[in-house]
């Protein structure tokens, strides 16, 4: 896998979450750092996204988790920046009855497609974004999507530990484009 940056949601990913069991697993795999996980500023979650990219060194692959889903396409409105991938995970809709108030500078979102190769990665069941929420943001932003099935918000509430099947389909997306761009 090339140089990856997990970009946790709110309140962070704490050690039982699978993107902190793949940071343990793979030292290409590093977080961007906000100043605060509870108090969420867009303005320094876009800053703290800047500055993990320029220490990549490369274009990474970005795997994005629940509220940092939103920040990426905002991001990707205001500061465009070489992305080799991104990753969405468990998009929650900011319009919906149980996104969190303190979050409400990630909305509204620009429309329209992301510009770079994008996945979309969603569960039947999840409280915080619908599977059809999930598709039609896929859709706007021209991103692949895969159900995962019932997986709840797709967090350490998942049960999934080191969630290896998400692994493999990130993997395999990430090798796809590879592929892709040999030809």
């Amino acid at each position: 896998m090339p140089r990856t940056i997990n970009l946790p949601g709110l309140y962070g990913s704490d050690e039982a979450h699978w993107q902190s069991r793949w940071e343990a697993a793979d030292p290409t795999i590093t977080r961007f750092a906000p100043a605060s996980w509870t108090e969420p500023r867009l303005e320094d979650w876009i800053a703290a996204l800047d500055r993990a990219i320029d220490a990549a060194g490369e274009p990474p692959v970005l795997v994005a988790h629940s509220l940092a889903c939103l920040l990426v396409p905002i991001w990707a409105a205001r500061r465009p920046r070489p992305v080799r991938a991104v990753v969405l995970v468990a998009v929650p809709d900011p319009d919906g009855p149980l996104y969190p108030d303190v979050a409400a500078e990630f909305r509204p979102l620009p429309a329209g497609r992301l510009p770079f190769p994008a996945l979309v990665i969603g569960s039947d069941d999840d409280p915080y974004g619908s599977a059809g929420h999930a598709r039609a943001r896929a859709a706007e932003w021209q991103a692949a999507y895969v159900g995962m099935g019932r997986l709840g918000h797709i967090n350490n509430d998942s049960g999934l530990g080191d969630w290896p099947a998400g692994r493999a389909v990130v993997e395999a997306f990430v090798a796809g484009l590879t592929q892709a761009a040999r030809f």
